[in-house]
């Protein structure tokens, strides 16, 4: 294991279509995927797509559902660590103009405590905020033990404040800039204040503010994707966590402005796809996105 991710599983199904039925209607979906979901977990699958051999420890149903994502993992080589559900949860997303509406299934009662598992060799972790029981021991055991931990903010959770003083690499939404009551810059003072040596703040096409250390807020502008070729935003933010974590793994001397600089260029590459299977990463895919993309112009400061 090099690195382990925690977090919420679900079965996403992404379908395209113009317009949904009210009342005794129906309607044809134009495309539609089926493929693995959740924060921390699209992530994991994104650094293993990319060569790195991570672990996941999430929810896990005894359902079909189920033993279909276990089959997924499998096809990439991951080691999944159960922690027992009733049933599987469920994801339907349609994307539409950029943007995307979710109805989601979700099935967080744990029947049973997370499992103690050997960190040997793990460089690595990253956690959704989902399990935060979960979240917290292995943070603190990884804090302890010199192990890079990194959360994806995507929104403010129960626990979250408590887990942030364990934080490395704190990457946060907008949301959870509005579920604090604070403007980007506040928001990255707030992470400052909270011990994280790397933080950022996501604000979708308009790429990202974040410092490192004791320097300055930067802005790191999106890759400019026109907009006839962005088919599915959903699980590009997922994917943008998992390519950083792989690339801090595959070239540790490389700064964080590196690591993100990659990771913003397999998020670019995930938005031409439809649902996260198809939006995997590769060096390949990374490659030719940077190269085909250039940066956003943009003038937002904060």
């Amino acid at each position: 294991m090099q690195a382990l991710f925690i977090g919420q599983t679900y079965i996403d199904i992404t379908f395209l279509t113009d317009e949904l039925p009210t009342g005794d209607e129906k309607t044809i979906a134009r495309d539609y995927a089926v493929s693995f979901g959740g924060n921390a977990v699209t992530a994991g699958f994104a650094c293993a797509s990319l060569g790195s051999r991570p672990d996941i420890m999430c929810s896990l149903a005894d359902d079909w559902l189920a033993r279909m994502f276990l089959d997924m993992a499998a096809k990439y080589g991951i080691s999944i660590h159960g922690r027992k559900v009733r049933e599987s949860s469920l994801s339907f997303i349609m994307p539409k103009d950029g943007k995307r509406a979710i109805v989601r299934c979700r099935d967080d009662d744990y029947l049973h405590p997370w499992q103690p598992l050997n960190l040997d060799g793990c460089r690595a972790l990253h956690l959704d905020g989902h399990m935060p029981d979960a979240a917290l021991h292995y943070a603190r055991a990884c804090r302890a033990g010199g192990i890079l931990t990194s959360l994806d903010g995507g929104a403010v959770r129960p626990g979250t404040e408590d887990l942030l003083e364990l934080i490395d690499v704190a990457v946060v939404s907008a949301r959870f800039c509005e579920q604090l009551g604070f403007g980007i810059a506040d928001t990255l003072d707030y992470l400052r204040s909270k011990g994280c040596r790397i933080g950022a703040v996501t604000i979708g096409d308009e790429g990202m503010h974040w410092y490192e250390g004791d320097g300055t807020n930067q802005h790191m502008p999106a890759l400019d994707v026109p907009r006839e070729r962005i088919i599915d935003t959903n699980g590009a933010g997922d994917i943008f966590h998992g390519a950083y974590i792989h690339h801090f793994l595959a070239h540790p001397e490389a700064g964080w402005e590196a690591h993100f600089r990659f990771a913003r260029g397999a998020s670019a590459n995930a938005i031409q796809h439809l649902g996260n299977e198809a939006s995997m990463p590769t060096e390949a895919r990374v490659a030719e996105a940077i190269a085909q993309w250039p940066e956003k112009s943009s003038t937002v400061t904060v």
